[in-house]
């Protein structure tokens, strides 16, 4: 079992930036590829952006530029950067983390709230 623990979110201006965390229980990097979606109200949960056990990372085309996934292996910590934030951006993020191999073995953490607001 994984957990996921998710840290940072909070009130930020339009333009302002967020850096969100997500500490996962053991070292896991090697064979999963870690996750940000979002959700907002009344919206399905989406994907903003993955980085795989390789290093790879993928945005949602919309966030390309704004947004910037890593890791950090020594601290089994997946950090998102979001820049130049708006409005629209107002969601629970969640942090997730997918088998690399075995996708049925996914986890979740439980959200951080993002709010974008003057």
């Amino acid at each position: 079992q994984v957990q996921l623990v998710e840290s940072g979110g909070g009130l930020v201006q339009p333009g302002g930036s967020l850096k969100l965390s997500c500490a996962a229980s053991a070292s896991i990097f090697s064979v999963y590829t870690m996750g940000w979606y979002r959700q907002a109200p009344g919206k399905e949960r989406e994907l903003v952006a993955t980085i795989t056990s390789s290093g790879i990372t993928n945005y949602a085309d919309s966030l390309k530029g704004r947004f910037t996934i890593s890791r950090d292996n020594a601290k089994n910590t997946v950090y998102l950067q979001m820049n130049s934030l708006k409005p629209e951006d107002t969601a629970v993020y969640y942090c997730n983390a997918q088998h690399r191999i075995i996708l049925l073995v996914t986890y979740w953490g439980q959200g951080t709230q993002v709010t974008v607001s003057s």
